[in-house]
């Protein structure tokens, strides 16, 4: 081998290793994302229910890990058919050298599933979260990625067609996944939170109500949305799957900048749109959730616009997130993270603005035959992705509800899911307070003890012994909800919006802090 030929063969070899190198760092990032979903979602939960979402999203990287090990990438990426692969079982026969890709739709994966734990949040049994998350990273999901982005993706694929005695290839375009990943878990969040049921105590039908449940600590949501928007980037610049070929930096430079646009964008009209027509007031966890729905949105066509381009898609995504939203909670379907707004609204508008921005084929560019069949081809796949995805879900979300697998107790779910599924309570009681009596006594000096003891239940019989000289007896009364849910399980037929103005009471009492109407939500997400 002389010496052109070895420098030619050394040269081929740093190729596939910067590649390699490439998707596993922005893999890595990926994987950061399960962080966001876990802190946003346990955020927006109540404390009660805490250690139950976080371990439903730290067994998303786990269960994907194995499923689509096993399975689920044969089917993706295997040798097959149009509709599905089957080689590679369990990575093997694999090159090694596509074990980097192999870990990219990895964490693709896990992000598809953990899309529909939020809408099912704080009522979900976890063996019916464990099977939901089997079969979406292990079969449904992977049958959608075969059919865009494999070797036999027959969407992408398209077909041909002669326009002015010119033959064109059309078809459908996804470049990270508007449709592959948000759409389908949308789709399959809707389904699920529709056949679970709303929480208790969240619709009042007879007063046409809404209840807002609060989740319990805002910084943790937001602290999750920032890593998110973090991931969102290499989310997005990592489907060039490539670093080393002609125009790969242009492309991922490109795809990074219009999803910092169009996030940028529909943040800020959320923002305005929530501050007009929502609470009226300037709500952190709707323009966070707007940003996302953005980002959601330019996935499709990150790689295809010009930066103005994706402010348009921002500014339309975040009128998607406000439609799908209102849409959603008028149907009395319970969804605490807003993940169906945020991913099925981002990700279908995000599937036909390709056929309308697209910086080459867009019909805002050529208003001709040939962007008008685009735009039947992303409908299409917009269309069929919705279909599987609703089908096999409902087949697998009603089998689970049949079955008696799919909700907890009213019991269990009252109480909260920390203690009886899991043990841990986020926050034990137990945990807190510090062994300075004589600074406890200070505090209580000018109070009435035996009041203070009683009121103070929580603190257990010590305190009562350490006081009175004797224990208490504690009855478990709660509260284990918000005030307004507790206050519409006693007034079902007043009107919640004259509480503002303290028209709704109770013997003279005015009734509980404002709640909102049908059409405003105060929870958050993804």
């Amino acid at each position: 081998m002389d010496v052109t030929e070895q420098a030619v063969k050394d040269f081929r070899h740093l190729q596939s290793n910067l590649d390699q190198f490439f998707l596993i760092i922005m893999g890595m990032i990926v994987l950061l994302m399960q962080c966001g979903f876990a802190f946003l979602e346990a955020g927006a939960v109540r404390s009660k229910n805490s250690t139950n979402i976080l371990i439903k999203n730290l067994m998303d990287q786990f269960v994907a890990g194995i499923a689509y090990w096993i399975f689920g990438f044969p089917f993706a990426f295997g040798n097959g058919n149009d509709f599905i692969g089957y080689t590679f079982w369990a990575t093997y026969e694999l090159e090694e050298t596509k074990l980097a890709l192999f870990f990219f739709q990895y964490v693709f994966a896990a992000t598809a599933a953990t899309i529909v734990s939020g809408a099912m949040a704080e009522r979900c049994e976890f063996i019916a979260y464990i099977v939901y998350s089997i079969l979406i990273t292990g079969f449904i999901y992977p049958v959608v990625t075969h059919w865009v982005w494999s070797d036999n993706a027959w969407l992408t694929a398209g077909m041909d067609y002669t326009f002015n005695n010119e033959t064109v290839t059309i078809g459908y375009k996804d470049f990270a996944g508007s449709g592959v990943v948000h759409v389908l878990g949308g789709i399959a969040a809707l389904v699920g939170a529709s056949l679970l049921g709303p929480r208790k105590g969240r619709f009042h039908k007879g007063s046409k109500t809404v209840v807002p449940i609060r989740g319990h600590s805002v910084p943790l949501a937001a602290l999750g949305g920032f890593i998110l928007l973090f991931g969102f980037l290499a989310f997005n610049g990592g489907s060039q799957l490539t670093i080393s070929n002609a125009g790969d930096g242009e492309a991922i430079s490109l795809s990074v900048v219009n999803t910092i646009i169009s996030g940028s964008m529909s943040a800020l009209v959320s923002l305005i749109i929530n501050r007009l027509t929502g609470t009226s007031k300037w709500s952190l966890l709707t323009t966070l959730n707007g940003a996302l729905t953005g980002m959601v949105a330019i996935c499709a066509g990150c790689n295809v616009y010009h930066p103005w381009a994706a402010c348009v898609v921002g500014f339309f995504a975040a009128i998607a997130y406000k439609l799908i939203n209102t849409i959603v909670t008028s149907l009395y379907i319970d969804d605490p993270l807003d993940a169906v707004a945020v991913h099925f609204g981002g990700g279908s508008w995000g599937v036909i603005a390709v056929a309308f921005l697209h910086r080459t084929d867009g019909i805002v560019y050529n208003w001709d035959q040939a962007s008008g069949m685009a735009l039947a081809w992303q409908l299409c796949g917009l269309v069929t992705i919705t279909a599987w995805t609703a089908v096999t879900s409902v087949l697998m979300f009603g089998i689970l509800k049949l079955t008696g697998l799919l909700r907890v107790a009213p019991e269990l779910e009252a109480k909260g899911l920390d203690i009886p599924k899991h043990g841990e309570p986020a926050y034990p009681t137990e945990a807190y307070g510090h062994g300075w009596e004589e600074k406890l006594a200070k505090i209580l000096e000018h109070v009435e003890l035996k009041d203070a003891a009683k009121n103070m239940s929580s603190l257990g019989d010590g305190f009562a012994k350490a006081f009175l000289g004797a224990p208490v007896k504690q009855t478990d009364v709660g509260p284990y909800e918000n005030p307004e849910v507790n206050y519409m399980d006693t007034h079902s037929t007043t009107n919640l919006n004259d509480l503002e103005s303290g028209k709704g009471t109770t013997n003279g009492t005015t009734g509980v802090p404002h709640v909102t109407s049908i059409d405003v939500k105060s929870t958050t997400k993804m």
